[in-house]
């Protein structure tokens, strides 16, 4: 759930040979071309696509990658292949207003009244089911920075040349965006985000990295390049397995939350598969299945599922889910290409 910078060569050349396994697929029938997240590939398959296909009889076809660079793909090539597509909530919200998917039709989907008022409004305004939602916190190795409870510790002296946040392009750079402002005193919607560019400027001295790829992380913690970093729940568990010492936690102001979504392609010819597919995403056994740790550390929104204590740790979940806030993405969008100018110009230069 990286950049949203253009398409790198290499994945391009992903992009190519899956649209070219989509149209056979597709000419063959019973199959479904499905798009997803790169950062768990062998649970995804052990855990989603396989358990879907004996249920149902369907063969996938999976492409993995980040969310923007695969959202490049299908925006550039409506006709790629791809049948399904998961992508972050901001990816959702601007392919559906590029008018890429297919009008969602609840009617087919009898897992959607398991979704809560919210939830069903964000399907509905984006033509896309909202299948688990992650927010971001802060995880850090207090042997080496001490306990850290709150968004303003970062800007300590302390931590100087010792973090790493998520880049501006990312999925969470956004709400690395809003943390600022909150630090300044000023929201960002406020004064288009002057207050926290200044925040984020004094932050500066502290950012050893911002990243694209959360799995560029766990090596960094390993070899002692950082002691603390901005990162979304769903990488936690792979830092603390190069980590041990690694301990995360969202402070009591609370947190920014993103839904990833399934959405179907408005060019598929596996209407039905597809639907099959968003239904079995909000089924309590898949949502069940993917809240494992050992799995994809998928929090829930299937309101008849109840996680243990230790499955829900880690997760919007529970008490985390209740403060955490949203970011609103209409306005992101509007401003975000200046905001990349200004946050090249600052923090990677």
């Amino acid at each position: 759930m990286f950049s949203r910078v253009a398409l790198s060569a290499a994945a391009l050349a992903v992009a190519v040979l899956f649209a070219g396994c989509g149209k056979q697929a597709n000419a063959a029938g019973g199959n479904l071309s499905v798009s997803t997240f790169g950062l768990s590939t062998k649970q995804m398959t052990n855990d989603v696509f396989k358990p879907f296909e004996k249920k149902t009889g369907t063969k996938i076809q999976s492409q993995f990658g980040d969310s923007s660079q695969r959202f490049t793909q299908i925006a550039h090539n409506p006709n790629a292949g791809v049948d399904v597509i998961e992508l972050s909530q901001n990816n959702a919200l601007t392919g559906n207003k590029k008018k890429l998917f297919k009008k969602l039709d609840v009617s087919k989907l009898k897992n959607f009244k398991t979704l809560n008022a919210s939830q069903q409004k964000l399907a509905k305004e984006t033509n896309s089911v909202p299948y688990t939602v992650n927010s971001i916190g802060i995880i850090y190795d207090p042997t080496k920075t001490g306990k850290i409870t709150s968004w303003d510790q970062l800007w300590s002296g302390k931590l100087k040349g010792k973090i790493a946040i998520p880049d501006i392009t990312t999925t969470f750079g956004p709400a690395m965006l809003y943390v600022a402002g909150d630090h300044a005193g000023t929201a960002v919607t406020k004064d288009n985000g002057a207050a926290a560019f200044k925040a984020l400027a004094s932050l500066k001295p502290n950012v050893v990295k911002t990243y694209t790829q959360s799995s560029d992380l766990a090596n960094m913690f390993k070899s002692g390049e950082i002691t603390a970093a901005v990162v979304g729940d769903f990488a936690v568990d792979m830092i603390q397995s190069a980590d041990s010492h690694a301990v995360y936690t969202v402070p009591a102001s609370g947190t920014y939350a993103n839904y990833d979504t399934a959405s179907i392609l408005k060019t598929t010819q596996n209407t039905k598969a597809a639907y099959a597919y968003l239904d079995y995403r909000l089924s309590k056994t898949a949502q069940t299945k993917v809240a494992a740790p050992q799995s994809l550390n998928n929090a829930p929104i299937n309101d008849t599922v109840q996680l243990s204590s230790a499955n829900a740790k880690n997760k919007t979940y529970g008490a985390i889910a209740k403060r955490a806030k949203t970011i609103d993405f209409d306005y992101v969008n509007s401003h975000l290409s200046g905001w990349i100018k200004k946050w090249n110009a600052l923090m990677n230069k």
